[in-house]
């Protein structure tokens, strides 16, 4: 890969938890403005991110599932034109149980050398899964990640 971002957290839940976070409905729409995403989650099958106006915010294929330790899933923005130029990249979610903790760690990377899609993910990342720590630690995501941005 030409480009990578790495984002590390440790969040006091367990893996079955984080996994469903980062699956379930019902919890990504609490911390991820309002979206959700589909899929089954089985190896091959496709995956979207939905905007809360039911458009296609993000698209892919989960390429690895390996609940609750392990989610790679390639991704393709489909609302900027010149980041769903660039094609897809692959996002890898990897859960490691530590003690009381889980240490989440997102792996974005790509075949586009100065990726516009990694320079815009990796300034998103990072406050989404604050969110995440947030929301499941204290039962409240962050404020900020909460409503979907006026101009998409």
């Amino acid at each position: 890969m030409k480009e990578r971002f790495t984002y590390s957290t440790y969040i006091r839940c367990s893996p079955d938890l984080l996994w469903q976070a980062l699956t379930a409905r019902e919890v990504t729409s609490q911390y991820w403005a309002g979206t959700w995403q589909e899929s089954d989650w089985s190896r091959g099958s496709p995956w979207r991110l939905v905007a809360p106006d039911g458009r296609t915010a993000d698209s892919g294929e989960v390429l690895e599932a390996d609940r609750p330790n392990k989610l790679v899933i390639s991704w393709r923005d489909e609302l900027h034109e010149e980041l769903r130029q660039e094609g897809h990249s692959k996002v890898s979610y990897v859960l490691e149980e530590i003690g009381t903790s889980v240490k989440l760690t997102v792996i974005q990377e790509s075949e586009v050398e100065n990726s516009l899609a990694i320079a815009a993910m990796s300034k998103g990342w990072p406050h989404l899964f604050a969110s995440v720590k947030s929301l499941l630690e204290t039962g409240y995501p962050l404020e900020e990640t909460r409503a979907w941005p006026v101009d998409l």
